[in-house]
């Protein structure tokens, strides 16, 4: 059976099949199948088919519409704690403590590790020392997504003295070789504790206060799987940071 609708929308786009084949780094063949057997492509190659074409991918192959299998658990989940107050001081510090590459660190507070474990900027410093590059990145206190974030939690103007805090306590890092610290005025979604292939992955929750979210501790198995997507976005944050200076 042909996919007319598909056939109609290369014709009004005056494409041929070579030039969607091109667009979509495909053997033209395969786009004769497609058009011709209504054969189904790929999920990834359909959608950006469909967005050369300017149409609706479901349009296009109404058989991508079935839903898919999901798994019942993600091969880089380690562990699931009900909320961050479930993960003790000594975890993170378990966490960081291995380090030999990567540390990375976005929160908008999180005072919590430097009260619970006050040598936290020593480790990081031996981290640092010892080849490790450290990112920290704590909330702009001045910052209207923080401020939001104090009365959605109900924690009033408390959120801001916390990040001013927070960057007190990391402020004495800034001139140590290795370590980068930045303010940000994103909206956090998640708060990320990087350290090389191991990550906690705090949530966060509307009127919820951090420490009665969940975590997630997550390790790196798979290219471009759950790891990487809170890796590339603790990048797009860092990439809108201020760096602290002075």
């Amino acid at each position: 059976m042909s996919n007319e609708r598909l056939r109609a929308a290369i014709a009004a786009r005056g494409w041929t099949h070579a030039r969607l084949a091109e667009a979509t780094n495909v053997d033209p063949k395969s786009v004769e199948r497609w058009v011709n057997l209504g054969r189904v492509p790929r999920r990834r190659t359909a959608v950006q088919a469909a967005e050369c074409l300017g149409e609706d991918v479901h349009a296009l192959w109404p058989a991508l519409q079935q839903a898919r299998t999901a798994r019942a658990v993600s091969p880089e989940l380690v562990a699931l704690y009900d909320q961050r107050a479930d993960v003790s001081a000594s975890m993170f510090v378990n966490l960081l403590a291995p380090a030999r590459d990567r540390i990375d660190i976005l929160v908008y507070a999180a005072v919590f590790l430097h009260e619970a474990y006050p040598r936290l900027n020593d480790l990081l410093t031996e981290r640092a020392e010892a080849g490790c590059a450290v990112r920290i990145a704590v909330g702009d206190a001045d910052s209207a997504n923080v401020q939001q974030r104090g009365r959605e939690e109900r924690f009033g103007h408390g959120i801001e003295s916390r990040c001013r805090l927070a960057l007190m306590h990391y402020r004495e890092l800034e001139a140590t070789p290795g370590i980068e610290l930045r303010t940000h005025d994103t909206t956090l979604y998640n708060s990320i504790f990087r350290a090389d292939d191991e990550m906690y992955v705090n949530a966060h929750v509307w009127g919820v206060n951090a420490y009665g979210a969940p975590i997630w501790h997550l390790r790196r198995t798979v290219d471009g799987g759950l790891f990487d997507t809170y890796s590339d976005s603790f990048n797009a944050v860092w990439q809108t940071g201020r760096p602290v200076k002075g």
